[in-house]
């Protein structure tokens, strides 16, 4: 298979991160028989410089003519960089939303897994981490709050601000459907998280919901307050399968199932049209203050470019192949920095990014 993928290393660890990733899908690549055509181009910071604007139309252009775009991290350091001095439909962030928007990105999917070799990084109870989890939380990327009206004026004497929350049937039903079918591939338990008791716009997610189901019956579905499931999420994450919910509930979860995995760089994630099409990037930011100093952890971006092969390709052992690598090198102790918590030192050894993504590349075989 040929295979046509549009690169945006992006900022701060971005393209080391993303050098590795690449080198990780050639290896595979090899291995089962494929061709891949890579094209480089900019968005974020980077494209601030060259540009004077986050997205170009070029990138917007190149990436609508791939099969899939792989992504590093975009950003910087929010208090020093010149980029946050600009309005912030300038600063690199805006081009993120930018091309979620130009590319009709709606589907956010961002899996939470629980290393048997990381659980010591885990920061729950152990009677919680040694259950182990792997959930993936299916967020709604392009409406709701982010995407709204939101304006500030002075109302009766004092500055109000305003931002609107809107959602359509349409929008709910596509995500809603892009859950049923993930999860028939998972365990097919879908729990829906919403807040029906206050929100219109939740209860209108829940009606939807539960028209969908109709037409997977061999998926379970169970309907969670937004605050119930952050609660859960600490107290017992073995539960849940697909999470289902809005862009700002999602926004929020996702961060948090991040946070008890034990390092947000083992998290990859994919952003999907309602095509094959996908944007894939690691869920961690730019990290501009390790940028060049090769100690990143590549596994993020690693494990996203698994994700484009299972979703945009539907080249499920090739993923597998990538991701039994990943679980290879852990269990042969070699952590990257962030991860050296996870295990006693004397039982692991640490190594930088580049070396990294050496013992990932070594360990891709057919299966």
């Amino acid at each position: 298979m040929k295979l046509n993928i549009t690169c945006i290393p992006g900022d701060g660890i971005g393209p080391e991160i993303v050098a590795q990733a690449k080198r990780v899908l050639d290896k595979t690549a090899s291995v089962y028989g494929h061709e891949i055509t890579y094209k480089d181009v900019l968005m974020g910071g980077c494209s601030i410089d060259a540009y004077g604007v986050p997205l170009t139309q070029e990138t917007i252009d190149a990436a609508k003519s791939a099969d899939a775009v792989l992504m590093g991290s975009i950003g910087g350091n929010t208090s020093t960089s010149p980029w946050y001095k600009l309005e912030p439909s300038k600063r690199p962030e805006a081009g993120l939303l930018g091309i979620r928007k130009a590319l009709n990105l709606f589907a956010n999917l961002r899996p939470a897994y629980l290393y048997p070799q990381l659980k010591k990084a885990c920061p729950l109870k152990e009677e919680a981490a040694s259950k182990g989890f792997d959930m993936l939380i299916m967020r709604e990327l392009t409406g709701g709050l982010y995407f709204g009206d939101r304006f500030t004026k002075e109302i009766d004497g004092e500055l109000t601000a305003t931002d609107t929350l809107v959602y359509k049937e349409s929008e709910i039903r596509r995500i809603a459907i892009k859950a049923f079918e993930v999860a028939r591939k998972r365990r097919k338990s879908v729990i829906s998280v919403d807040k029906a008791n206050v929100l219109d716009s939740s209860r209108l997610w829940r009606q939807v919901v539960n028209e969908v189901a109709k037409d997977y019956p061999d998926v379970t579905l169970e309907h969670m307050l937004v605050d119930n499931c952050a609660m859960q999420l600490v107290r017992d994450p073995a539960q849940f399968d697909v999470v289902l919910t809005e862009n700002m509930f999602g926004d929020i979860l996702s961060d948090e199932a991040s946070m008890i995995t034990g390092s947000i760089g083992m998290l990859p994630s994919a952003s999907l049209n309602d095509t094959s099409f996908g944007l894939y990037e690691p869920s961690h930011g730019s990290a501009p203050d390790i940028a060049g100093k090769d100690i990143a952890n590549p596994i993020a971006t690693i494990l996203s470019a698994a994700m484009m092969l299972r979703y945009s390709f539907n080249l499920d052992k090739e993923a597998d192949a990538i991701e039994n690598a990943v679980q290879k090198v852990l269990e042969d102790g070699y952590r990257t920095v962030d991860l050296m918590g996870s295990s006693n030192k004397d039982e692991v050894t640490q190594v930088g990014c580049k070396a990294m993504g050496d013992l990932i590349v070594e360990r891709i075989t057919n299966l």
